[in-house]
């Protein structure tokens, strides 16, 4: 499926909702004490959905592939501070919480890298290298996959065809 805009990508707003929830949960009290815990886990939380919208409006498939690693270190990141609030006696009221949250981070981590797997086993360089050469290259390769398509659907109905007569002719030779 091919995205128009970074908002409608479900990687991200699964980020972004994640972003939203971490920003009050981090903020809760049990967090007074621990400035620096509390803000960086914010920051990771919203550059996750922020490196995937840098990358995705930057143009090129590298640098979008460059800046989903970027978003996908930083759901490591936030998975890192809440593996250790998880150690932390004082936050123990948190582990269900920080658990949930981080199952989240791994699902994201894992759609990051879905998506990076098809980006660089893609022809595609980027809307940045789009001109009218580059589009006539893809719509000829994509005209002969459908053709090739095509082509393979049809001898596998003919091999299901022959196959059935076989069948058919078989049962008859044993009457």
């Amino acid at each position: 499926m091919k995205y128009e805009r970074f908002e409608d990508v479900p990687v991200w707003q699964d980020s972004a909702d994640l972003a939203a929830e971490m920003f009050p949960w981090a903020g809760r009290p049990e967090f007074r004490e621990l400035g620096d815990l509390t803000n960086q886990l914010q920051r990771a939380a919203l550059s996750i959905s922020n490196n995937i919208a840098e990358g995705f409006e930057r143009g090129t498939t590298n640098e979008l592939i460059a800046f989903l690693y970027y978003a996908r270190g930083s759901a490591g990141e936030v998975r890192s501070m809440l593996a250790v609030i998880n150690r932390m006696p004082e936050l123990q009221s948190m582990r269900s919480d920080a658990a949930s949250l981080s199952t989240r981070c791994e699902s994201i981590s894992r759609q990051i890298r879905g998506w990076t797997n098809s980006l660089q086993n893609s022809d595609i360089t980027g809307q940045r290298h789009l001109n009218d050469k580059t589009r006539a290259d893809y719509d000829r390769k994509q005209g002969q996959a459908a053709a090739f398509d095509k082509h393979r659907k049809f001898m596998q109905e003919l091999e299901a065809k022959l196959k059935k007569e076989r069948i058919q002719a078989s049962s008859q030779d044993e009457r």
